[in-house]
Parts: structure tokens; C-alpha cells; sequence
């Protein structure tokens, strides 16, 4: 297999990716957050239970925009632990990202810090 390797931005990848925000009604739980935390989370997009967040099939309600494409996430500055924790080119990303027919990502800490290594076969 042909493999090519290009430096990119970690935000731009996230911003220009969503597939940890639409892979599982299950994934976007509350864990760690203490009450103050939680409470800053608008109640639109937290499930009936108040276990996480609501979500649209798989896809988190706080997201706008196409996966793979361009999203953003409208509670950013107040996400979730589990949110937070998702790191660019981890396990789960790259699980996220197979499951949406998206490249895998290779860890940031190969490339330094801030910025990330994108391996794809050279079929485009």
C-alpha cells in the first residue's frame, strides 16, 4: 500500500471532522462533571435522563454542520468531559472516523505538539 503523510492542524482536522459527535447516542454521557459543570450545558441538548447529551440518532444535538465536511459544536466552551477527552488521532477518534468513511489520523505527538499527521492510501 501506497502511504502518504501531510501536517495539518488539529483544530481544523476536528473542525473539518464531527465523526466523534456522530457515532453513538451512548458515547456523549456525563461522567466526571461536577453540578456547576453541568449546569452550563443548555437543557436542549441533554437527554431525558440527564445522563448525557441528546442526540439525533447517533449524532449529538449540539452539532451543526456535515461530518466530514465542516461542523462545529454549539457548546464548546462548556462540552462534556467525555468531549474533551476525544483527542485527535486516539483509538476513538480513528473508530469514529472508520465508521464514517473518514482517513485515520496518526497521534499529534508524532508530529509535535499541535499538529497532526494524516496517513492515507495514495487511491483518491
Amino acid at each position: 500500500m501506497n502511504e502518504t503523510r501531510a501536517t495539518i492542524d488539529a483544530e481544523s482536522l476536528c473542525q473539518s471532522c464531527g465523526a466523534c459527535c456522530a457515532y453513538s447516542q451512548n458515547w456523549p454521557r456525563f461522567s466526571i462533571e461536577d453540578d456547576e459543570a453541568l449546569a452550563l450545558i443548555p437543557q436542549k441538548f441533554v437527554n431525558e435522563r440527564q445522563s448525557g447529551m441528546r442526540c439525533d440518532g447517533d449524532r449529538c444535538s449540539a452539532l451543526s454542520g456535515k461530518v466530514g465536511v465542516a461542523v462545529r459544536c454549539g457548546i464548546y466552551a462548556v462540552r462534556p468531559d467525555v468531549c474533551r477527552t476525544c483527542m485527535p488521532g486516539d483509538a476513538e477518534c480513528n473508530m469514529a472516523r472508520k465508521r464514517h468513511g473518514l482517513e485515520a489520523v496518526v497521534p499529534a505527538n508524532v508530529f509535535g505538539p499541535g499538529r497532526l499527521a494524516r496517513a492515507w492510501s495514495g487511491a483518491r
